[in-house]
């Protein structure tokens, strides 16, 4: 690498060079030549141990397509058939209309609830013990969507992959990767750890921010932690797999990497950008293979530009760095004499003041705000206020803006002429959201009627809602920890859920129903990757 180059990638990456936070590592590869690979930040605040080339780190969702690869390679044994429902491998999920498939758990078009976003709703970071998750997803008599209709990024359905793959294998996930994958690939510092109390030589620990701005220890909420985002390893033995994805395959036949490949297709034809763990994006005129992941306290992204032989690495152990974002710069400096222009410019509070505001779906229960960010759009999706997304314009769609395209593939918005109402599409689905008046309920005139107990069946959870002074607060109840919420009504019948307390996570609406006597009867709560989530009044002397 020139020296101009590596020059650029030390700015890019020197914020990041300090003894008193969290960092990250890098690993980059250009032509099939190493050309960077350092450690920034800490490793370690607690013991002072600084992030090198070397060390450990989870991967979190980057481990989804080697859970696809492990079940394709019982595909190719005839052990497996991953277009019959699942059922067949898992009797003890619930009968649908419309079955999932296991590979639609695989490409996030099953519509199943997920395990991990009702337990992080009910019962916020509490550890969730072995066979929880089965259990979770086996109570469900409700789904997000039919399957096959569109995609919503779970975990659940690859923690239901993984134990097909148990059953089948008969041997733990953890060893059929070690001895599929793993061993055949050198990858001597990668293993699948299931929770965060092992002990793990060489592993960065995680730091999530706090509310005084300093630091505290990220860990996995649970002791099972499988295909979904278990796995930890170094940017040595990532940048060993990444060649692998784009060259010739040690591991898998023609027919498998066919399959890992091939993009979700719904029902109404439109083709999504998420295969089996994987995602085909475009970056400045540049096809991108690549999968990013996010653990309580860090995050990875995995990235390769094939026809350049360009493959990156970065792994972070805090929850402040974007590795998504770090990875683009580093396209940018690394092919600059190979992109074309940024294809969409952000759109701007000046230029579109019309779009800002609140939007909800009485019928879907489809709830966003648009706002703005340092005089940009932004989308806050499902009142998802850690995460705003950028707004982009649309060449050649006149009132349409766009989010980069994710595991669910583009989304649309487009804003009606009378402005009251904005029409959101993705996955070829569209749904009509109505602009909330800017005037909301008090909490006190919100509270009337709202306050009391409710169940939830699907969700093992009791709901405690009281008014707290001027407030509106929510408790959740369930079998493992709770989570506290405060509430923000938003019209006469939603309300906007936030979390109250460090340890609670979820963001969402809650849609009220009313009995024939005119009272609140029952309520549903809808997060980033749940829908409709039914919770009932109870009477106060009945027990849940």
């Amino acid at each position: 690498m020139n020296s101009s180059l590596a020059a650029r990638l030390d700015a890019l990456f020197a914020p990041y060079q300090r003894s008193d936070t969290p960092g990250l590592v890098v690993g980059i590869t250009h032509g099939a030549a190493l050309r960077y690979r350092r450690g920034f930040g800490m490793a370690s605040l607690e013991h002072s141990v600084a992030n090198t080339p070397c060390t450990r780190m989870r991967i979190g969702s980057v481990t989804k397509h080697f859970a696809c690869l492990a079940a394709m390679l019982l595909v190719e044994a005839g052990k497996l058939d991953i277009d019959v429902p699942a059922r067949r491998y898992l009797p003890e999920l619930p009968a649908r209309n419309s079955d999932p498939t296991l590979r639609q758990f695989m490409n996030h078009s099953g519509g199943e609830r997920c395990f991990l976003d009702l337990f992080m709703l009910t019962q916020g970071l509490s550890m969730v013990p072995a066979g929880a998750a089965l259990a979770m997803q086996a109570r469900q008599s409700e789904h997000n969507f039919p399957a096959g209709e569109r995609a919503m990024y779970t975990n659940g359905g690859y923690q239901m992959l993984s134990i097909v793959i148990e059953r089948i294998s008969g041997m733990s996930f953890e060893a059929f990767l070690a001895e599929h994958l793993f061993g055949p690939m050198g990858m001597i510092d990668t293993i699948a750890a299931p929770h965060d109390m092992q002990i793990l030589p060489g592993m960065a620990t995680l730091h999530v921010r706090d509310a005084t701005g300093g630091w505290e220890r990220g860990l996995l909420p649970g002791w099972r932690c499988l295909g979904e985002g278990a796995i930890v390893s170094t940017v040595d033995d990532m940048l060993g797999w990444i060649a692998h994805l784009r060259s010739e395959k040690r591991i898998g036949s023609a027919a498998t990497w066919r399959e890992m490949l091939t993009p979700v297709r719904f029902f109404d034809g439109e083709i999504g950008t998420y295969s089996l763990g994987l995602m085909q994006t475009r970056y400045r005129g540049v096809s991108m293979l690549h999968h990013s992941g996010g653990s309580i306290g860090g995050a990875c992204q995995m990235l390769t530009v094939p026809e350049h032989a360009l493959d990156i690495v970065i792994m972070t152990n805090a929850d402040t760095i974007d590795p998504i974002a770090l990875s683009k710069r580093v396209i940018d400096i690394m092919l600059e004499a190979h992109l074309t222009t940024v294809e969409s410019r952000p759109a701007t509070s000046v230029e579109y003041p019309a779009w800002l505001g609140t939007y909800h779906s009485c019928e879907t229960g489809a709830y966003c705000e648009i706002v703005d960010r340092d005089g940009t759009l932004h989308l806050i999706h499902h009142n998802l206020v850690i995460h705003p997304l950028p707004l982009k314009l649309v060449p050649n769609r006149p009132r349409t803006l766009a989010l980069d395209e994710g595991p669910e593939g583009a989304l649309y918005l487009k804003l009606h002429s009378d402005g009251r109402r904005l029409d959101m599409t993705q996955c070829g689905q569209s749904q009509t959201l109505d602009r909330l008046a800017n005037a909301a309920l008090h909490a006190a005139d919100a509270a009337n009627g709202l306050v009391g107990r409710y169940l939830s069946l699907d969700a093992d959870a009791l709901a405690i809602i009281k008014q707290e002074s001027n407030a509106l607060a929510m408790s959740v109840q369930g079998r493992h920890g709770a989570a506290h919420y405060r509430l923000d009504p938003k019209s006469n019948d939603m309300l906007a859920f936030t979390p109250h307390a460090p340890s609670s996570m979820a963001y969402g609406a809650m849609r009220l129903s009313l009995d024939s006597g005119g009272n609140i009867s029952c309520f549903r709560l809808d997060t980033w990757r749940t829908r409709n989530l039914l919770f009932t009044r109870i009477d106060d002397d009945t027990t849940p």
